[in-house]
């Protein structure tokens, strides 16, 4: 009877037992039905995204082609406005180099003594350069600037010669 009493015992333990199981596996059951519902969820949401992000990464291309169209219609532009800075450029150098030959020209031939005979004696009238030359020398020269020219005039003659040669 003691055999038949262990029996009982043990069936009825194991009932227990499967009714624990039964209940743990129905909750694991549920929580696996939730898992696969959100990863179905998520999956949806990852299509969509892709299907986004596939529609922006080709916009950003036909904006980037666009783009690259459009700078290579620009650097003809930009190329002719490097040009006209270089032109222009040239220009004031030449400017620069024709009105300081001038200068000093006009220099020179003011500190050369005037002779008194001639048919100029009776005038009073200058030569409108020699008026430009006393008006410019009285504006920059002054009392203590009347020494003769420095040598340093010729030099840029001889330079403004040697340039508008080489540029003819």
């Amino acid at each position: 009877m003691i055999w038949q009493i262990s029996v009982a015992i043990i069936a009825a333990a194991f009932a227990v037992l499967v009714v624990f199981l039964v209940k743990t596996l129905q909750a694991a059951e549920k929580s696996l039905d939730k898992t696969t519902q959100t990863l179905q969820e998520i999956q949806k949401t990852v299509d969509e995204l892709s299907y986004e992000v596939k529609q922006v990464v080709r916009q950003a291309n036909s904006i980037t082609e666009d783009v690259e169209h459009k700078m290579k219609q620009l650097d003809p532009v930009l190329e002719s406005v490097k040009n006209v800075g270089d032109v222009l450029n040239e220009v004031t150098l030449a400017a620069k180099q024709v009105s300081s030959s001038l200068i000093g020209r006009v220099k020179k031939t003011a500190h050369k003594p005037k002779s008194t005979a001639g048919p100029e004696q009776g005038t009073n009238e200058e030569h409108p350069i020699d008026r430009s030359m006393h008006t410019y020398g009285s504006a920059y020269d002054g009392p203590a600037n009347s020494k003769p020219d420095p040598g340093w005039m010729k030099w840029v003659d001889i330079a403004s010669g040697v340039w508008q040669k080489y540029r003819s």
